[in-house]
């Protein structure tokens, strides 16, 4: 009877003393720590002779950027209402006498805007020698491989990676990185001394790049109200700038007073008239940044 008890009183005391270690006692828990979520980032450089104003969207964040295209002209902030953008720039090139495009523009596969189809560039005698260069000029370009969207720019005429499957596009040029091509584009010919972007002349510019990891640079590089005549950027000095940036892929997108960026319910634009105003006109195509 006395072992019965002993053994009785034994138990119940490891029992208080498991209960008071549970109750008094606190859990380790092993924590992992989040990482923060993948966001747009705005900043501006002050160049020597303009402003330039930046969006870097990381690779596998929550943003896609993608063309748009519209039925006549609208300005930045109609698009970015039209499409609940976040951000918008100005892309690809147009007539502003017929609001036709210069450039190819393709979304979902589809192509939605083709320069051939604007009598006024196919029928300028002046353009006739460049036209197989205009149609081949450098593009912009969002690739479904698989399951992974991928950016890049290339010349209009080249086919997909292997794998890959072309989902959208907008056409521009000249490409800036890794080498400039306003020769092979047409841009520039120096026999006729032919250079229509003005290359070499400070003007507002808009550049698209892609760093090494595939996340994407918005750019638009304003000039300066105080030096309306004499302000801006130069495209050999844009391609530098994109390498500072990051960019090894870069190209040249439509510019001096198309040239405009909105964020964040803001809008920021490049070119000013001679008493220093912000000149606002409405585009023909941009590049929106939208959450997927």
């Amino acid at each position: 009877m006395r072992k019965i008890k002993l053994l009785a009183l034994i138990l119940i005391s490891l029992a208080m003393v498991l209960w008071f270690n549970l109750r008094f006692s606190t859990p380790s828990i092993p924590t992992i720590a989040a990482s923060p979520p993948k966001t747009i980032r705005y900043f501006d450089r002050t160049l020597p002779q303009g402003i330039a104003h930046i969006l870097l969207i990381p690779v596998n964040s929550k943003f896609l950027v993608t063309p748009a295209l519209s039925q006549k002209v609208a300005t930045v902030e109609e698009f970015a209402q039209k499409h609940r953008a976040v951000a918008v720039l100005n892309a690809g090139f147009f007539d502003p006498a017929n609001q036709k495009t210069t450039s190819y523009v393709v979304r979902q596969g589809k192509l939605v805007a083709d320069p051939k189809e604007n009598e006024r560039l196919v029928n300028n005698p002046n353009l006739k020698p460049y036209l197989g260069q205009i149609f081949n000029r450098t593009e912009f370009r969002r690739y479904l491989c698989g399951q992974t969207i991928r950016y890049s720019i290339a010349l209009h005429s080249q086919s997909p990676p292997a794998g890959c499957q072309l989902v959208d596009a907008i056409g521009a040029g000249p490409r800036l990185l890794p080498e400039l091509t306003l020769e092979k584009e047409g841009f520039v010919d120096n026999a006729n001394k032919r250079d229509a972007l003005g290359s070499k002349q400070l003007n507002a510019r808009t550049a698209v790049g892609i760093t090494r990891d595939g996340s994407v640079i918005l750019v638009m590089v304003a000039q300066k109200p105080s030096a309306p005549a004499n302000s801006g950027v130069s495209l050999p000095a844009l391609a530098n700038f994109m390498k500072t940036l990051g960019a090894d892929q870069a190209m040249n997108l439509d510019g001096g007073s198309s040239s405009s960026l909105y964020y964040n319910r803001k809008t920021f634009y490049g070119k000013v008239d001679l008493e220093g105003n912000s000149i606002k006109r409405p585009v023909k195509s941009v590049l929106l940044v939208q959450e997927n």
